[in-house]
């Protein structure tokens, strides 16, 4: 019968390579060409390698891509004889996790070889990494200016935890049952156009269920048959988080690979939820903070920016026309005879004719030009470089044009007319106050003319 072995007599010392084996921390040996020579029995509990597999190759094979460089300086540091006991970076397992390494090195210059321990702490800094992510999702919440400097900033966040170099968010509008990509960033394709629920992609699955769905190559072949198969370019690794608010699923976040360097798995999927909540409420009170900015900046009525926002358009379109040394033009209109309107059909029907009135206004102005609604039937029309002085003559009679046509209102038919004054920079002002003075006396006067017109300011 086998006997078990002994145990060493008391102060008699273990061989020195089991001593190693017994280790946590992996011990590693490299050569001056940066080959690995040795490596301790932990190696492969950390890095997924057996000793064999990684004996004559390279070190920074195994080094995270985008740690290769600061990784490779610091190797020359050590064999220029400067010790690193605390130097950080991360790996490659053979799975394809990312592990962070904290490394203790030097260099033996009588045997030619770095000599270093190598410990795995990503445990710990996923800990760290994590508490930093809320810190920086909660202040990118705050000074983020809109939704799209929220999304960059929590594209980096998000980058910090798990390789994203394509990442995109998904918002879902349960209202319209639209499915958005307000930020998409990816290395190969641009961003898709906004589709219903039931458009069959991974996004909109994701929502649907308001699970985490992790795609690998392996498991491509597992998704519900109401998911249609990835067209254009396969990504090889999909993952993708619900974004769940307080009403419910409001999109979700994603990140794929279309590099077999990078894999995600469960923990990276963990990690991604765990923000996902603390992201969802960031992008809920960003979206709630813009529509409050929204509603101070415009017209209830009409949706069009009202006199606070108008001035403010104004004065940043004057600084750019001085400085670039260009012409714009100020139009004030006012309806002709609205108040018979509201005496005659109501306000209801008051209000339906101003809203078509912004409408139409807005078909006869470019993108660039800013329409404002100061008053109850008063709009003012900023036209930015316009050039020459007929270009505004022109849209003050095509706007002329728009609103003589009859309109169709709660079942009635109704006939208005618009007088308009127009007034240019630099030529009848050199600021707002004056401009829109002179655009207001000009709109008086083709009032006392009968209206229905457009009038220039007479030069100051």
């Amino acid at each position: 019968m086998n006997q078990p072995p002994s145990p060493p007599e008391p102060g008699a010392c273990l061989p020195f390579g089991n001593v190693m084996d017994l280790l946590l921390d992996a011990i590693c040996v490299v050569d001056a060409d940066g080959r690995y020579v040795f490596v301790s029995a932990a190696f492969e509990r950390i890095f997924g390698y057996a000793p064999a597999e990684v004996i004559g190759r390279p070190m920074i094979g195994l080094v995270h891509p985008d740690d290769r460089e600061r990784t490779l300086q610091a190797a020359n540091e050590i064999m220029a004889g400067q010790p690193k006991p605390h130097f950080q970076n991360r790996y490659l397992r053979k799975d394809g996790r990312v592990i962070h390494i904290m490394w203790s090195a030097r260099w033996s210059e009588a045997d030619r070889v770095r000599i270093a321990v190598a410990r795995d702490v990503t445990e710990l800094k996923h800990a760290e990494l994590m508490q930093a992510a809320l810190h920086a999702i909660s202040e990118a919440a705050h000074s983020a200016e809109d939704l799209l400097a929220l999304f960059q900033h929590i594209h980096r966040i998000v980058g910090e935890l798990l390789p994203a170099n394509n990442f995109f968010v998904a918002l879902y509008d349960a209202d319209k049952d639209e499915l958005s990509f307000p930020y998409f960033a990816d290395e190969h394709d641009p961003p898709p156009p906004t589709q219903s629920l039931d458009s069959g992609t991974l996004s909109s699955e994701v929502i649907r269920s308001g699970q985490a769905l992790l795609l690998t190559p392996k498991t491509q072949m597992e998704l519900p048959p109401r998911v249609r198969p990835i067209v254009r370019r396969d990504s090889l690794e999909w993952l993708g988080v619900p974004l769940g608010g307080q009403v419910g699923v409001i999109g979700a976040l994603v990140v794929q690979s279309y590099s077999g360097e990078v894999r995600y798995n469960e923990q990276d999927k963990a990690l991604l939820q765990f923000v996902s909540t603390q992201i969802a409420a960031a992008i809920e009170r960003k979206k709630t903070a813009t529509q409050l900015q929204y509603l101070a900046q415009h017209d209830q009525l009409t949706n069009l920016p009202n006199r606070g926002l108008f001035h403010d358009r104004l004065g940043t379109a004057l600084a750019r026309a001085r400085r670039e040394q260009q012409q714009l033009a100020v139009l004030y209109l006012d309806l002709d005879q609205f108040k018979l309107v509201n005496d005659n059909h109501g306000h209801d029907v008051g209000d339906l004719l101003l809203r078509e009135v912004a409408a139409r206004i807005s078909r006869c102005v470019r993108e660039s030009d800013t329409i404002g609604r100061i008053g109850g039937d008063e709009f003012v029309v900023l036209l930015n470089d316009t050039g020459q002085a007929d270009h505004a003559v022109a849209v003050a009679a095509k706007i002329c044009a728009a609103l003589r046509q009859p309109f169709e209102l709660a079942g009635g038919r109704l006939q208005v007319s618009a007088s308009i004054g127009i007034a240019l920079y630099p030529d009848h002002g050199e600021d707002a106050r004056q401009l829109l003075r002179r655009a207001d006396e000009a709109m008086y006067d083709a009032k006392r003319q009968g209206g229905d017109r457009a009038r220039m300011s007479a030069a100051p």
